[in-house]
């Protein structure tokens, strides 16, 4: 039995990774900014989950949340990244505050939270990290340029931090889903421009038009999916990179093939720059 903490639980993938830790036994912090929300989810549990309110852009908020579950239950496990935010538009539609609230929560958020965890998982020599990346990251397509960044972003460190960790016994795993059926791409929860240019319209404006069509059609199940990230949390070699989703497979597929392709086309380039 391990202690999980995750956060962004009250929906979505967030909430089906709970489900599926607490199905497996194990002990359960499940924090978002409306714990209620999440109590209201898995009634009957009792002290196998403590739902805590955390908004991870709120450092103080952070500490006291790690804090409050290492008093619950001792320590953490496995520390599940999943607290994010969304936003469509054209990079040139995105206004400073946009991109910072965008980075605000699935960057420095996220690098906050770890931070406050890490120390115990270093003590202990041995946890898991898990940061929830995206398709996104595996090329940017029109209209999801910022968002697609933050994700970059989160696996640049994330490739580091499990060179860091791996001699301490702590492992790292980026999941990578792709377009599952969750709420992400309501208008509640997706945030996107009041202003759109329209030299754009035939990219990150047709991407925007045809969210509605996409939404709740997706082909990625979050129930199989929060499974498939428990089930690899308990491998004693778990990846460093974990796709989920036919989608995303493809997607890495065609980049991988793309930039072999362009480097073979411009290698006689690439070499010309070394000393002689």
């Amino acid at each position: 039995m391990s202690v999980w903490f995750v956060t962004g639980s009250s929906r979505g993938l967030g909430a089906e990774i709970v489900r599926a830790a607490l199905k497996e036994g194990h002990q359960v912090v499940a924090t978002a900014r409306n714990a209620d929300a999440v109590l209201g989810q898995f009634p009957g549990v009792g002290d196998q989950l403590l739902a805590l309110p955390l908004d991870v852009t709120d450092p103080a908020g952070v500490e006291a949340a790690v804090a409050a579950a290492v008093a619950q239950y001792g320590g953490i496990d496995v520390l599940v990244n999943n607290a994010g935010r969304g936003l469509l538009c054209a990079v040139e539609e995105a206004d400073d505050a946009a991109v910072r609230a965008v980075y605000e929560t699935n960057v420095f958020g996220l690098l906050a939270v770890q931070r406050a965890v890490l120390p115990i998982l270093r003590k202990q020599r041995s946890g898991h990290i898990i940061n929830m990346s995206s398709i996104a990251a595996f090329g940017g397509l029109a209209g999801w340029g910022i968002y697609a960044s933050t994700k970059y972003a989160v696996e640049g460190f994330s490739e580091a931090l499990h060179a860091e960790l791996a001699p301490l016994g702590v492992h790292v795993t980026i999941v990578e889903p792709g377009y599952f059926r969750t709420d992400f791409l309501e208008p509640s929860s997706l945030h996107t421009v009041q202003d759109p240019i329209d030299d754009y319209a035939a990219t990150s404006g047709a991407m925007r038009q045809a969210v509605p069509s996409i939404n709740k059609t997706q082909q990625g199940d979050p129930v199989k999916g929060a499974r498939a990230i428990v089930e690899m949390a308990a491998s004693t070699e778990p990846p460093l990179r974990l796709q989920l989703g036919s989608d995303t497979l493809q997607a890495a597929e065609a980049k991988l093939a793309g930039v072999h392709k362009e480097m073979d086309a411009w290698r006689h380039v690439a070499v010309i720059s070394d000393f002689s």
